[in-house]
């Protein structure tokens, strides 16, 4: 009866570990997804605000416009759209103006850390 048991341990142990894989590969996978959309938003959202303010980041109305989008996203679409993650929204486009060179490797917040270096050839380093 113990051999059994032992037996039966085994094979779950082996069914465990086998969906186990499967649940961790699927969430990573769902991760990478989830990141691509994410920063395909944030680029396209920069881009839009930036087509807005006519490429002039520091357009006189640009505070107030910023400020007026952000209140009425937050109301549509909960927290995530602060007047400083627009902000950042917008200079994540000015940094990275071609989409393409977005690396879905790399996560909002690597590129948050990104956007706060201001020279150009350090920051693509």
């Amino acid at each position: 009866m113990d051999n059994e048991l032992i037996k039966n341990d085994n094979e779950i142990n082996t069914i465990f570990d086998n969906i186990k894989e499967l649940v961790i590969n699927s969430r990573n996978k769902v991760y990478s997804a989830v990141n691509t959309e994410m920063l395909k938003l944030y680029w396209n959202i920069g881009k839009a605000i930036m087509e807005i303010q006519q490429g002039d980041e520091r357009a006189s109305y640009g505070d107030a416009v910023l400020e007026k989008l952000s209140q009425k996203l937050t109301n549509e679409f909960g927290k995530g759209f602060s007047k400083r993650n627009l902000e950042r929204m917008r200079k994540f486009y000015i940094y990275f103006p071609i989409a393409t060179t977005v690396s879905s490797q790399l996560s909002w917040s690597h590129y948050l850390e990104l956007i706060k270096i201001e020279e150009e050839t350090k920051r693509n380093f």
